[in-house]
């Protein structure tokens, strides 16, 4: 297991470095100048050449990228241009209400779409199949926002059983926090529900037409055993990987969430970074959820050797 552990983290950290080098070129890969970009069309000469001095513009882009670098492993994250402040100061403002939405969306998400999966393979072909279908094909075909709005009229504005926005820190206590997040954390998690239920659905349909589970029906063990105890614990690997991969469409969701219901987290800083092309939050925000979808993966990984003895790498 540890030389195992020892190797993803190695292989890790080539894709963590060129997931660095990409978003540090994502500055310099815009079209025109960033200088004159950043400056806004009324802006002089000399107000261009400050903004290129104060990003260091002018210094060969190797020499850039590696100081650049070497401030990140320092913890140094770069100054905001339209506030002025250090950037990991208001990403540790905003990193509670993202990690909250995204934890919670992410336990919606398992809790409701793998006993839809396992329920629609059980029942395969029959009326709750196909509606357990269908409602996994209209979670991921509509888009997160259109079912945010949506949540917020019929459960905010019609029925005013649950606030539409802001969002209330777990300081303020667990009730206020969880119905300030239950709507936008479960239009976040509609989508990937379809896809999570879907997969489910196609592995356990393929692992309860296997030998060994018709020995174990054959047994005269309930279906309670069957399906939970021989089918699911067999399917866990290939749902954990939909389960890492959802990652990212959670992060990219939240970014319009976030905006949809006013929650002040790292989306929404995202949002506002990109209308006020204040790139250096930008080029932090995108390295930032890029690591953290990097992690999730080795820790996909490093599940499976504990989900699955026979994983051994």
């Amino acid at each position: 297991m540890l030389p195992y552990l020892f190797r993803r983290i190695l292989a890790a950290v080539p894709v963590v470095l060129l997931v660095a080098f990409f978003v540090f070129s994502l500055l310099y890969i815009t079209p025109g100048d960033p200088a004159a970009i950043l400056a806004g069309d009324q802006a002089t000469a000399e107000q261009i050449a400050t903004i290129r001095a104060a990003l260091k513009l002018d210094e060969p882009f190797l020499l850039r990228f590696f100081t650049w670098l070497t401030q990140i492993v320092h913890g140094d994250l770069g100054v905001s241009i339209y506030s002025n402040r250090p950037i990991l100061e208001l990403i540790g403002q905003r990193v509670e209400a993202t990690l909250s939405l995204s934890c919670l969306a992410m336990v919606f998400s398992i809790l409701v779409a793998i006993p839809l999966g396992v329920l629609a393979a059980w029942r395969r072909n029959t009326l709750v199949d196909r509606s357990v279908m269908a409602i996994a094909v209209f979670g991921f075909s509509v888009p997160v926002f259109v079912t945010g709005y949506c949540l917020a009229w019929a459960f905010g504005l019609k029925l005013g059983w649950l606030p539409v926005q802001g969002y209330k820190p777990l300081a303020a206590g667990i009730g206020p926090w969880f119905t300030s997040l239950l709507l936008p954390a479960f239009a976040l998690s509609s989508a990937f529900v379809g896809l999570l239920a879907r997969m489910t659905r196609s592995t356990m349909l393929e692992i309860l037409s296997q030998d060994y589970v018709r020995t174990a029906r054959a047994k005269g063990l309930s279906t309670h055993v069957v399906l939970l105890r021989h089918a699911l614990r067999n399917a866990a690997v290939p749902i954990t990987t939909v389960v890492g991969l959802g990652v990212a469409s959670l992060v990219s969701g939240s970014v319009l969430i976030e905006s949809v219901f006013a929650l002040p987290g790292l989306g929404r800083l995202t949002a506002d970074s990109i209308l006020r092309r204040d790139y250096p939050v930008i080029q932090a925000l995108i390295l930032v959820f890029s690591l953290t979808y990097v992690f999730v993966n080795l820790l996909v990984d490093l599940l499976y050797t504990i989900l699955d003895p026979r994983v051994r790498y």
